[in-house]
């Protein structure tokens, strides 16, 4: 027998990031039988898994990634990378991607039992629904000139525009037969993989220069030189549209231009296509487009230009809208937009100003409308068009419409769409704005109104026939009818809460949303906190609990699955799987049920774990897999037909064993106040009730669902790497806090210290050595907690505001928003402006309680911080920096709000353990905190180094 000590187990350290293991991609072909799924690293190279459901056997393919099933389920098709180290060397040295070797396609033949592999592959594609083919584009390895080759990193689609012309390889994956297509650009199959089409580019030639033919250099002029000369047209090169009739091998040439075509699509049926293209010049400021419709039986092209007789006055096809064609082929949805400006290039820059102007009427920001500029330039209007007739087509979008929404897959006769105009400025302090619905006839354009000024949510049903409403304000739903025009409420006369019964901002609270329809549009399945309720949509029948008040009975939050893309809605007498999570054990689970029955939903499996929400069906057959994990238990991945037996095909992270990890268990208190609360507690493995243990405190807002949430060992963007502490040996509690309007501070403060004064209460919490941390909400909270106690020994606060009133008018770089309604409406909870309530923004701003503060502080604060002004860190800094406070200020530089650089996360921990290891556990102190690090030193010294001197 063995037995493992656990004094043989060692901490973690920050060396195990980089190999600690996840479960990334994860697919089940459609009759069941194989599974797909990678085994990911933090940095380093992936594993793909290929397994048999049948012969319970797993084929290995180290660095496989972007794998796909075909229809049929007989081929499993995936690129091989480069190793990792490679990729990173080029990075790293800047090098050009013509450097690095080129991934690899792989095509397994599970009939055949065979495993073919094709160098040099840039990207590949095969039918969604049909058809045993493939296509790859292969590297054009005899151009390796540096000029030409695109750098590794920039990620750039195979389809964009002035994509290099490649060969086109189109394989038919039963009798391997391959037919190579030159300068390939661009191409598509149809989804049932009957029709390829693609577009070729020419080649263009390459000038070289004889060298006996020198020119004087006083013969070239400077325009010359820079190439700046716009008034000569370049053309594009020579493009080719063609068709591939996959059955026969028929290859129809069907458009030709020196020009540019793109947005290739298909319709169902392979049997319509529509692309736009472009004849302008390739140095035109504004190009003109057109779109291309062609009828691949009648073998009949027709386009329609920005001259055609329904086009708005000043208006043209719009390249950046992919044509969508309706599900039944009868419409073709494209875009249209206002004739671009063109920039005047003769302008000179210097000679004038650079500015934004603010204008109290806009309807956005400018900052808004700066971060949105690359999107508004490229922005279309939805135009549609019946293809019984195309020459002929109606515009359905204008530009007063936020959103346009197809229904039923197109097939309907009108459009969705919504409009916030007249209600954007009060998005400011608002959050969000008031939007008024519309239906809008495909044939006429005729808009008919829904709702308007709905606070709230409106969706159509995926027939179309009705439009369920959710009026925020009243907590009330809605039905509309579409053909009587009728509106009924759904939910009114019912007890129960359909609204967040836990929400505590200031503002209405949210619904619990709609979870599923029945076929047919004739009810809408809608949740509670617990419970599922079916609403008759033309209010024919009373509303029904179809989980019979199971849920609410038992604390058990249930939700329904969408296991197929393809079905829209729900048989009523068909058995619904349901997701389930049980609120007081944080158990995770399946029942079974029908809509139409009366009775319970019937328990499948509940385990303490995490992951059922995972759950994936193949197409045709009863065949499942699902991750689950648990705080001790590594993610994996498993398979099942039935639920009550489930295969575990993974087994990732299996080096955990040798480290000292932890435990985590629910904890419940009451408030000062008489609220009662939860939270975990995390425990070293190791644990000894006989000794005293340092505890870090970190917070957020709630978080005790997380019981059996799996916690790898990462670096964080700034949140506390929860795994370390705990196998260092140290105790991690995570309180839940609630809030009450226009006390934020107060109430994180009777959540968090009741809690930490119950945990307290244990001998084996050295009550003497706690710390806290939290990140952007959370790093308020410690900032708020540190100037009004001093019960903590350490704390550490990321991207903190402490000053509500200089913060409440400044911008959310990341969006461009106003912060006005962060306080107003969302999670500062204040509820009220700041002229209203000067003495709740002062109150709740730590700022003007730092002189009391006498718990040491790191500040991160980060200079492209996109939610949280940065200068708050600054603020908070300087205050305590002028009261002669220990603190200390971490700018990462060009770092967002949460650290998204690797090498800074890396960085973080280590000044993070640091940090803590010193106040809580009597550890020599590093040099960055002692000594600091000047700008003369910074990328040259870190300061790690520990050191008898004192802070």
């Amino acid at each position: 027998m063995t037995c493992i000590m656990y004094g043989q187990k060692k901490p973690l350290d920050h060396s195990v990031y980089d190999g600690w293991q996840n479960i990334g991609t994860r697919k089940i072909s459609n009759d069941g039988k194989w599974i797909a799924y990678s085994v990911d690293v933090q940095e380093g190279d992936s594993d793909l898994f290929l397994y048999s459901v049948k012969n319970r056997n797993t084929k290995k393919f180290p660095r496989g990634i972007k794998s796909e099933f075909t229809a049929d389920s007989r081929f499993a098709v995936f690129q091989i990378r480069p190793f990792y180290k490679d990729i990173k060397a080029v990075k790293d040295k800047k090098l050009r991607q013509n450097k690095l070797t080129k991934d690899t396609l792989a095509i397994v033949d599970f009939a055949g039992g065979k495993t073919e592999k094709i160098p040099d592959v840039k990207g590949f594609k095969i039918p969604e629904k049909g058809g045993a083919y493939i296509a790859y584009l292969l590297e054009n390895l005899k151009d390796k000139s540096s000029d030409d080759a695109e750098k590794e990193g920039d990620d750039k689609n195979e389809d964009d525009k002035n994509t290099k012309p490649l060969p086109l390889a189109v394989q038919n994956l039963v009798n391997g037969k391959t037919t190579i297509y030159s300068d390939v650009v661009r191409y598509e199959f149809s989804k049932n993989g009957k029709q390829l089409v693609f577009v070729t580019k020419k080649q263009e030639e390459k000038i070289g220069k004889n060298k006996e033919e020198k020119k004087d250099s006083a013969d070239v002029k400077p325009a010359d030189k820079k190439n700046t000369d716009k008034s000569t047209p370049k053309k594009y090169p020579l493009e080719t549209v063609q068709i591939v009739n996959l059955e026969t091998g028929a290859v129809q040439k069907i458009s030709e231009m020196e020009g540019d075509f793109s947005q290739l699509a298909f319709d169902e049926a392979g049997s319509q296509l529509a692309y736009v293209g472009t004849s302008s010049a390739q140095n035109d400021l504004v190009k003109q487009y057109q779109l291309y419709y062609f009828n691949v039986k009648q073998k009949k092209q027709n386009a329609i230009t920005d001259n055609h007789s329904q086009m708005k006055k000043n208006w043209v096809i719009s390249e950046n809208r992919l044509p969508v064609f309706s599900k039944n082929g009868k419409q073709l949805y494209f875009g249209v937009a206002p004739k671009p400006v063109a920039k005047d290039t003769a302008m000179i820059a210097n000679d004038h100003a650079v500015v934004d102007i603010w204008n109290y009427k806009d309807d956005y920001l400018q900052t808004v409308q700066l971060k949105e500029l690359k999107n508004d330039l490229k922005k279309s209007y939805a135009a549609v068009m019946q293809t019984e007739k195309p020459d002929f087509f109606v515009n359905i979008d204008g530009e007063d419409l936020d959103t346009l929404r197809l229904v039923n897959e197109g097939n309907a006769e009108f459009i969705w769409g919504s409009s916030s105009l007249n209600n954007r400025i009060a998005s400011q302090w608002e959050g969000g704005t008031k939007k008024t619905y519309y239906i809008i006839d495909n044939r006429t354009g005729k808009r008919t109104e829904i709702v308007r000024n709905l606070t709230g949510s409106a969706a159509p049903s995926p027939l179309g026939k009705f439009i369920v409403i959710f009026d925020r304000e009243k907590g009330q739903w809605l039905s509309y009818n579409v053909e009587t025009m009728q509106t009924i409420p759904l939910n009114t006369g019912l007890a129960i809460s359909f609204v967040d019964e836990e929400f505590d901002m200031p503002d209405f609270p949210g619904a619990y949303g709609i979870a599923s329809w029945t076929e047919n549009d004739e009810s809408v399945i809608i949740r509670d906190r617990y419970d599922l309720w079916e609403f008759f949509l033309s209010g024919s029948k009373k509303p029904r609990n179809i989980t019979n008040g199971f849920g609410r009975k038992n604390k058990i939050t249930f939700e329904t699955y969408d296991l197929n893309k393809d079905i829209k809605s729900l048989n009523r007498k068909s058995t619904v799987y349901l997701s389930a999570f049980d609120n007081t054990t944080k158990a995770n689970g399946i029942f079974k049920t029908s809509i139409s029955s009366n009775a319970d939903p019937v328990k499948v499996k509940m385990e303490d774990v995490w992951g059922y929400r995972s759950l994936q069906k193949a197409k045709n057959a009863d065949e499942y897999i699902l991750v689950k994990e648990s705080y001790i238990r590594s993610p994996d991945i498993f398979v099942t037909s039935g639920f009550s037996v489930q295969e575990k095909l993974s087994n990732t992270n299996p080096q955990q064993a040798l480290y000292n990890w932890g435990t985590g268990e629910l904890v419940h208190w009451t408030t000062p106040k008489g609220n009662t609360s939860a939270g975990l507690l995390y425990k070293p493995e190791d644990f000894d009730p006989a000794k005293k243990y340092p505890m870090i405190v970190y917070f957020y807002e709630k978080l005790s669902d997380n019981l059996n949430r799996y916690v790898a060992p990462a670096p964080t963007p700034s949140r506390l790497n929860i795994s370390y502490f705990v196998s260092n040996g140290y105790l991690v509690f995570t309180p839940d806090i609630s809030y009450t309007d226009g006390q934020p501070g107060e109430s994180a403060m009777e959540y968090i210290n009741s809690g930490v004064e119950q945990l307290k209460l244990n001998s084996w919490v050295d009550g003497t050595k706690i710390g806290i941390q939290g990140q952007s909400w959370g790093g308020y909270q410690v900032a708020y907690l540190i100037a009004h106690t001093d019960r903590y020994a350490a704390a550490w606060t990321g991207a903190p505001v402490v000053n509500m009133t200089s913060a409440y008018g400044g911008i959310r770089w990341s969006s461009g928003m106003n912060r006005q309604f962060q306080y107003e409406k969302s999670q500062s909870r204040l509820g009220k402006t700041l002229w209203e309530a000067q003495d709740l923004y002062i109150k709740n701003s730590p700022l003007f309680a730092m002189d009391q503060v006498k718990t040491p502080v790191v500040i991160m604060s980060n200079d492209k911080d996109g939610a949280v002004p940065w200068y708050q860190g600054i603020e908070m800094f300087t205050a305590l920096r002028r009261l002669g406070k220990p603190v200390w200020l971490l700018n990462y530089n060009g770092d967002d709000h949460n650290l998204i650089k690797r090498q800074n996360r890396k960085d973080i921990q280590i000044r993070e353990q640091q940090f803590f290891d010193y106040y809580l556990k009597g550890a020599k102190a590093p040099v960055w905190m002692t000594r600091g690090v000047p700008a003369t030193q910074k990328g040259k010294n870190w300061g790690f180094e520990l050191t008898d001197e004192k802070p």
